[in-house]
């Protein structure tokens, strides 16, 4: 099985580690290429380039400038303990035991727009470069065009013939996988909340949803879609009648 989700814009790099275990990032010569032409950028520019305060504007062109290889672990954190969105809050890495680190690291993919395709605890940098940036990179036009072919080739390698592959990132961010390339097929997971007499799909809800659902996989080491259908975290339950093929639909 193999997971994707997104990552986070809120960051975490005070809190103790549970672990010194660690994995250095499949694609940091990429991420050197990318972080060369952020770091041209001035606050100012940021601001424009990422709709972002002022402040926080002064705060990532301050992390630019300290941006630096190679990383170890004094200079950096695995990604699992260092996002802190969302995602993460479901997750609850934290209180992840040492011993299902291993299932995870084995199962989960995080996509970036600065790092690429992380494993849960490959080290990274503090940064903020959402994947739907408008920041060209050499001949490539944006961080897609950068990032699609390389991301898909890296997921097919590491995927086995009849494995399930599941999609847990925002669109944002799973637009930078060619699906129709993968060899094998994708299965989305959608969560929607009961408001106002109608199930909708709610921002913050979803989130973190998809955290909860990864925090299951690993609790319960499933590895079947019946597995999945059993999700039943914080009031969530498997629709039969919303999911189809290659969606599965979870309520509340």
């Amino acid at each position: 099985m193999k997971i994707i989700i997104s990552p986070a814009k809120s960051l975490n790099f005070e809190s103790p580690l549970p672990t010194q275990k660690h994995t250095l990032p499949k694609f940091l010569k990429d991420s050197r290429a990318v972080h060369k032409e952020i770091k041209k950028k001035k606050p100012k520019e940021l601001m424009e380039l990422m709709s972002i305060s002022d402040k926080l504007a002064d705060l990532n062109w301050q992390r630019n400038k300290v941006w630096k290889t190679p990383f170890t672990n004094e200079n950096a954190r695995p990604a699992m303990y260092a996002f802190a969105g969302d995602v993460y809050i479901g997750l609850d890495s934290y209180s992840i035991s040492e011993e299902k680190l291993e299932s995870l690291q084995d199962k989960l993919r995080i996509l970036s727009g600065l790092y690429g395709l992380l494993k849960p605890l490959d080290l990274i940098q503090a940064y903020r470069l959402e994947m739907g940036t408008h920041l060209p990179i050499g001949e490539h036009k944006n961080l897609y065009e950068f990032w699609k072919q390389k991301l898909t080739a890296a997921l097919n390698k590491e995927l086995k013939k009849g494995e399930l592959f599941i999609n847990l990132a925002s669109n944002e961010y799973a637009s930078a996988i060619d699906f129709k390339a993968l060899k094998v097929p994708v299965l989305t997971v959608d969560f929607l909340d009961s408001k106002d007499g109608k199930l909708k799909m709610i921002s913050f809800f979803a989130k973190k949803a998809r955290g909860l659902m990864v925090r299951y996989i690993i609790d319960t080491n499933a590895e079947t879609i019946e597995d999945l259908k059993g999700f039943h975290y914080e009031g969530y339950r498997f629709d039969a009648n919303l999911s189809k093929n290659n969606t599965l639909v979870f309520t509340r």
